[in-house]
């Protein structure tokens, strides 16, 4: 392995537990490092920091592996692999469907794996993990008994990295996964659902909803695959709306209310969501619960005025929704809007709607989404559930 030194006093943060070197931060580079080696990564006194990958594309130019040298990287995968999977079976230990790699928080920067039974889909944002993916793939036909292993990369990330944006079947084929979160059935179409075909880092949250649905009637908008509603079903909920702009998102929130065979009554509406919104608010039409779960709208820190806005404006129009000692259970998967800006948005949103909220719940994501708490970027979800006072 070839080395790479950072600038005078550059080392702490990653001493500290960081597992990103930005390319403003490196003194020297070794000649004839190509993108993706495994480089050896030391501070201005020479003194050997740890083992990483190169990436000269990048901001992110080495995102660190190990804080020693790594000898042989298949085993290192390997161990981290078992590592991660032995920490989701304590956590979930009926589960077969889950978050198995979470990228950094895992100590595998750049790649995150989802598990659907023996279905292994990939996102790989690291030029280093992508030169070595087939020391992954072998290791979770190895250990894992993988029978389809395919990727489904968001392009935004890989154009950052210089990965080309193609997705690739490493084993198997790509076809249809019926699983569970423990108490709901989900049919998983992985050629036209979202991300890696399902939202596991609202798992946990979804049990939360179930406290607050017996006889309610709740609107489950931004629905996917019906993730919150069929919670709220489950939980017998009188009526529950399901709002969604996309015509195959509804569909599969049909199918799986069909398949989890629940008697409530249910509503089914695809449109674009904040058209439905004013739309009611305009009818004064009223629920119980209002759920909000948009996509991010933030992607980096330019977009954040823009994002906060976007913010108060939804959770206005759903406040404006719920009924007097309702609730909103409202989310933003947005890392560049902290936790003080989103309750922030969501008061703002309050006062605009002509009514108080007490916050009574709040959380990130589900337990197969670890943060490390020297990395602040691997804590991204907020989610909220407020009561709604009218007085």
């Amino acid at each position: 392995m070839k080395k790479i030194t950072l600038k005078r006093n550059e080392d702490k943060r990653i001493r500290n537990g960081h597992l990103w070197v930005f390319s403003n931060e490196i003194d020297k580079i070794e000649e004839g490092i190509a993108n993706g080696d495994l480089i050896l990564l030391f501070d201005s006194k020479d003194g050997l920091i740890g083992t990483g990958f190169y990436n000269k594309n990048s901001l992110i130019a080495v995102r660190i592996l190990s804080a020693g040298k790594i000898e042989n990287l298949k085993e290192d995968f390997r161990k981290k692999l078992l590592n991660a999977y032995q920490l989701r079976k304590e956590l979930y230990p009926s589960g077969n469907s889950f978050r198995l790699s979470f990228s950094e928080s895992d100590y595998l920067p750049g790649l995150i794996i989802d598990k659907y039974n023996n279905t292994y889909v990939l996102q790989v944002y690291s030029y280093g993990m992508e030169k070595n993916i087939s020391l992954i793939t072998d290791i979770l036909k190895e250990e894992f008994n993988a029978e389809n292993i395919f990727s489904k990369n968001e392009n935004y990330f890989r154009t950052l990295e210089g990965l080309p944006t193609e997705d690739n079947v490493y084993l198997g084929e790509i076809k249809n996964e019926l699983i569970s979160d423990g108490a709901v059935n989900y049919l998983i179409n992985f050629e036209k659902g979202h991300k890696t075909g399902f939202y596991f880092d609202q798992r946990d949250n979804r049990f939360f909803v179930e406290r607050l649905a017996s006889g309610k009637t709740v609107l489950d908008a931004f629905c996917n695959s019906g993730g919150f509603g069929l919670h709220a079903a489950k939980a017998g909920a009188s009526k529950v709306t399901f709002v969604d702009s996309s015509a195959h998102e509804i569909d599969a929130a049909k199918e799986n209310f069909k398949r989890n065979n629940f008697s409530t009554e249910k509503e089914f509406v695809e449109e674009d969501l904040f058209n439905y919104l004013e739309k009611s608010v305009a009818s004064g039409i009223k629920f119980d619960i209002v759920m909000v779960d948009p996509p991010a709208f933030a992607k980096s820190r330019k977009n954040i005025p823009t994002a906060k806005k976007g913010y108060e404006r939804l959770n206005r129009l759903a406040l404006q929704c719920v009924s007097n000692g309702g609730y909103l259970v409202t989310s933003s998967c947005s890392y560049h809007i902290t936790r003080d800006d989103f309750i922030s948005a969501v008061n703002n949103a309050s006062a605009k709607a002509g009514c108080s909220v007490q916050l009574i719940y709040f959380n990130s994501a589900a337990m197969d989404h670890p943060k490390l708490p020297s990395m602040p970027e691997t804590s991204y979800l907020k989610f909220g559930v407020f009561r709604v006072n009218k007085f």
